[in-house]
């Protein structure tokens, strides 16, 4: 049973999303209550390879309201847990054809947290239009349907 915590619509709107993979994520107890209370942020993050692993950089977690003298640092680089094979793959096919890494969904499978990463290519200004233009052809279609 998974839950959607949040989406990365920006993701969607500058990337072209290429392959998807699920990630554990590696979090203090202060992080998890603000996640819970939804005070996340994954707009500009991305993530990257430092030392052989995965590591979801700039994702800004502000700090839980009830936490007392223990607070976290809200955009320490969290760690992506994937198998070795995984990462390979990942780091493979990033560094062959210049991809970028992006966190696209996070969500609740039991009580884990699990972020949805895509293997995405940069859209130019060009391909951003052409994506508005469609969808404003099928909502005007939607319309006409509808009446």
């Amino acid at each position: 049973m998974e839950k959607l915590i949040l989406k990365n619509r920006k993701a969607y709107h500058d990337f072209q999303i290429l392959e998807k993979i699920e990630a554990g994520l590696v979090l203090h107890g202060t992080e998890v209550k603000a996640i819970r209370e939804g005070k996340i942020n994954i707009k500009e993050a991305y993530c990257n390879f430092q030392d052989g692993e995965l590591y979801l950089l700039q994702a800004h977690i502000s700090p839980y309201s009830h936490a007392g003298y223990e607070h976290h640092d809200p955009i320490r680089p969290k760690k992506l847990l994937l198998h070795k094979k995984e990462l390979k793959k990942l780091k493979r096919k990033r560094d062959e054809q210049h991809l970028t890494l992006v966190p696209i969904a996070m969500y609740w499978v039991g009580n884990h947290i699990k972020v949805e990463v895509g293997l995405a290519k940069g859209k130019k200004l060009y391909d951003k239009r052409q994506d508005i233009a469609k969808k404003d052809v099928q909502r005007n279609m939607d319309r006409q349907m509808k009446h």
